[in-house]
């Protein structure tokens, strides 16, 4: 299934096009990537991207949103979309006989909406904020958000608010298609079976009266912030605890060394994480470290669940862990672990056609450069133990975290935080 060879078009309309041919599969994984997301809303329109995405889905003037499921149906597939903070996608997986037929009507989703009886979707994102509110092992995430990037569209969920959700007109949903969902704000991906030349006049003919350019960020990236400690009380079983700071923005050479230092840290069973708070101690079902990069900024961040009586001893052995990245340089055995673990899950991800259809259009819709296997792999093994020690001191400093919590008693919250950092647990 090996295959490092993609192709690149950019039409005269802007749109971009990128496939990778796969022989040895049947199926194709076909997705549409659009430049926006929660980031490019103001207050006012929180969530309006997500809703947006759902809408897709609602139906155009030529396919009913009964007709779209009837179809990928008969086709034995599915299709699904995802919103983040920057972009937003709409994707499927089938056999390759089924090729134009999928287009048709992913093309006509996505550039076409009609937006027929809205008002159902609308209740059916307002559950879905609900059913969000309702899990804090999510919700905390965007509590840490908030602390990290305070008023910055950043920090506001991608899920949005109720009150938008079910008060927005279709007008200002139209409008706010017809400004992002343009030509220049596209890539259409695809892998496996699929003829490049192909999938380049589907998108030609599909977008001969659709024009606009990408429009850029608005202003520049949050300015860098003191560490913030933001609580969300909630009735709950368990403390949902999160730590967090400046990481790397996309761009960054070093976002090999920091996937190395994550999958160390918390990001895999042998991690210093798992084993030190759940296997050694019993502290926690889960518990892990990740990070998330953007296109001028990026954060790191830590997550623990635990239940009341645990909290206190949880948050002292990982701030015995962080103290441990400043004081010790990392060992050679562990970036060896690391450094194996990612370059088997690249490998066997490499293995999903509809990876690296994601890979493909994620990585030329914002801009990183499209490695081959072989590159991401020397990459990786290009990550030093000094590369490592010296990032993790960067960037995982106690006293320059920020820390967010989800449970019943802020008190106890903040008691927790004092072997982590005293002066943000008295803030």
């Amino acid at each position: 299934m090996a295959s490092d060879g993609h192709r690149i078009t950019e039409l005269d309309s802007g749109v971009r096009v990128v496939t990778e041919v796969l022989p040895s599969v049947r199926s194709v994984a076909l997705g549409f990537f659009v430049g926006t997301g929660s980031r490019h809303e103001d207050a006012g329109q929180a969530g309006l991207s997500h809703f947006l995405e759902h809408l897709l889905f609602k139906g155009t003037d030529r396919f009913s949103s009964t007709e779209i499921d009837q179809i990928f149906d008969g086709m034995g597939a599915e299709i699904n979309a995802g919103t983040g903070k920057e972009t937003t996608s709409v994707y499927s997986r089938f056999l390759d006989q089924h090729l134009e037929r999928a287009f048709d009507v992913m093309a006509d989703m996505v550039l076409r909406p009609a937006y027929p009886d809205i008002d159902s979707e609308r209740q059916v994102v307002i559950e879905e904020i609900a059913m969000y509110e309702d899990e804090p092992s999510d919700k905390v995430h965007d509590v840490l958000a908030r602390a990290l990037f305070a008023d910055h569209p950043l920090g506001r969920p991608i899920i949005g608010r109720a009150e938008v959700i079910g008060s927005v007109p279709v007008p200002d949903i139209a409008a706010y298609h017809n400004a992002r969902y343009v030509p220049g704000n596209i890539v259409v991906a695809a892998a496996g079976s699929v003829d490049h030349e192909r999938v380049v006049e589907l998108v030609a003919a599909a977008t001969p009266d659709v024009t606009g350019a990408s429009i850029p960020l608005d202003g520049d990236g949050p300015a860098p912030a003191p560490a913030r400690l933001c609580f969300h009380a909630k009735p709950t079983e368990q403390y949902h605890l999160c730590l967090g700071g400046p990481g790397l923005r996309r761009s960054d050479d070093r976002r090999f060394t920091l996937r190395v230092l994550d999958t160390l840290l918390g990001g895999a069973t042998s991690s210093r994480l798992f084993q030190e708070v759940r296997e050694k101690r019993g502290l926690a079902y889960a518990v892990y470290s990740y990070s998330s990069q953007f296109v001028d900024c990026g954060h790191v961040g830590l997550y623990v669940g635990t239940r009341p009586d645990n909290v206190r001893e949880a948050m002292e052995v990982i701030g015995s862990e962080l103290n441990r990245l400043q004081d010790e340089p990392v060992s050679e055995e562990e970036v060896e672990r690391a450094k194996e673990n990612l370059k088997g899950r690249t490998v066997l991800g490499m293995e999903s056609t509809s990876a690296r259809m994601n890979r493909l259009g994620g990585s030329l819709l914002t801009g990183v450069p499209l490695l081959t296997l072989d590159e991401l792999v020397a990459a990786i093994d290009a990550v030093t133990v000094e590369d490592v020690t010296a990032l993790a001191r960067e960037l995982f400093a106690p006293e320059g975290m920020s820390a967010a919590g989800v449970g019943a008693d802020e008190d106890a919250f903040r008691a927790s935080l004092e072997p982590v950092s005293p002066a943000l647990a008295a803030a």
